[in-house]
């Protein structure tokens, strides 16, 4: 399906309405780059966007725009598209709590880059500072919004109840032993269940989280951030049984899944935290109101749909774009990661108009009744390019590209004409880092 321009477009008028429209931004590093995102501050959520998932750029925007949002506003949320149990040891660190039991090393699962990365561990390691002379209930965390860690997941559901209630624990172990011999190629046992006759275990795995739930009080009284975080990962066992069974029913089945848990698990992170607000770091497919792409056109929606339907104006989507340079990436699922080239965009793409301004970097806000004019502008279908982990040069149109409706995609679009790779980091902790680091133990 393809949706046409809602209005005649000028092409001179259009091109003049987005350079006036975009305020220059300074390198993301600089003092005062967060500034121009104060703008954003009475926001209850505030979701960041990607065009990459290895763009140095992106990540480190991100980073500056949520420092000054804690600083100043009091967000205290800060939720990323990667797995709750690896995430929790970065949010151990940074809240200065006692490390989660792990199974094995975090961030070893393809894509590695992702979150291991110097960019990441700049923000997590100003995160630990400021979380330092704050009181523990007044700390800002960082939590994983995704559901790919089965085994994981399983691990610290056993270990918890373990530690709380061995005869539970001994039940749990039974009724996840099915599921165990999966843990590390769950894609596998989707298949089994779907076309191989395999007996599901949806049932088991939902009557350990009702049972978890069932004597939340009383583990509750004993200690209710531990709880909490037991209960997520039995909640993600449950996600991810279904999700690996639906990824055989077809793409929308498990991309909605998918979006649909990130975005209950942001919710439970909204009640759980008092006065909350949060900050989401999460690929532009996820962030963008599905509704307004290709994406949504077809049957798919995703976490900023559905944070725009519960949160309305109190929520702010905003996403990020590049013209060219460098990306982290890998050719293939599963590929070693590679500093690739990243083409000049497309003609007919939202990203060559931006790169037309002929600003280097810069903010379009088209939030507000003053900008009706600029809305009007960005309200055609143009190609816009999404790169996730594997990037493609050879056939990216087909690959990366995709139509959009930029006005009800995002409120506002944050620009880089030239971006560089992240930095991956490798296993071993730096000189002076704390015994509980996370990116390495």
């Amino acid at each position: 399906m393809t949706i046409q321009s809602r209005i005649p477009i000028d092409q001179s008028a259009f091109l003049h309405g987005l350079r006036v429209a975009a305020e220059p931004l300074p390198h993301p590093e600089a003092p005062h780059f967060a500034d121009a995102f104060e703008r954003f501050g009475d926001a209850r959520v505030v979701l960041l966007g990607e065009a990459t998932h290895g763009s140095h750029e992106f990540y480190a925007a991100r980073a500056a725009i949520t420092r000054r949002l804690i600083e100043r506003y009091g967000f205290n949320i800060v939720a990323m598209e990667g797995d709750w149990p690896d995430i929790a040891r970065i949010d151990s660190y940074v809240r200065h709590r006692a490390p989660r039991p792990g199974r094995g090393e975090p961030f070893l699962r393809f894509p590695t880059w992702m979150w291991r990365n110097q960019e990441v561990m700049a923000f997590a390691d100003w995160l630990r500072g400021h979380n330092a002379v704050l009181p523990e209930e007044e700390r800002t965390g960082m939590h994983g919004l995704d559901v790919y860690s089965l085994g994981q997941s399983i691990h610290a559901v056993t270990a918890y109840l373990d530690a709380h209630d061995p005869p539970a624990a001994a039940e749990a172990r039974r009724r996840y032993a099915a599921l165990l011999s999966w843990q590390d190629e769950p894609q596998h046992y989707g298949r089994a269940v779907e076309h191989g006759g395999l007996a599901g275990c949806e049932d088991a795995v939902v009557a350990q989280l009702e049972d978890l739930l069932a004597g939340r009080m009383d583990y509750i009284a004993e200690d209710g951030e531990v709880f909490f975080d037991a209960e997520q990962n039995a909640r993600i066992v449950r996600a991810g049984e279904r999700y690996y069974r639906a990824m055989y029913r077809g793409a929308a089945a498990s991309w909605n899944l998918r979006d649909r848990h990130m975005f209950d698990t942001l919710q439970r992170l909204m009640a759980h935290h008092h006065r909350a607000r949060a900050v989401v770091w999460a690929h532009n497919s996820h962030v963008g109101n599905a509704s307004a792409t290709a994406m949504g056109w077809h049957g798919e929606f995703n976490i900023g749909e559905l944070v725009r339907t519960a949160y309305g104006d109190e929520a702010v989507l905003i996403g990020f774009a590049t013209d060219r340079g460098e990306v982290a990436a890998a050719s293939d699922w599963g590929a070693d990661m590679r500093v690739m080239q990243v083409r000049p965009a497309r003609e007919d793409s939202w990203e060559a108009a931006f790169r037309r301004t002929g600003h280097a970097r810069s903010l379009t806000d088209w939030r507000g009744h003053k900008r009706k004019q600029l809305v009007e502008l960005l309200s055609q279908a143009l190609l816009e390019r999404a790169i996730g982990v594997v990037y493609r040069p050879e056939t990216e149109r087909a690959s990366h590209y995709f139509e959009a409706v930029l006005a009800d995609q995002f409120d506002a679009l944050v620009w880089f004409e030239q971006t560089g790779a992240v930095t991956p980091i490798g296993h071993d902790p730096p000189h002076g880092a704390p015994e509980f680091w996370p990116f390495g133990l």
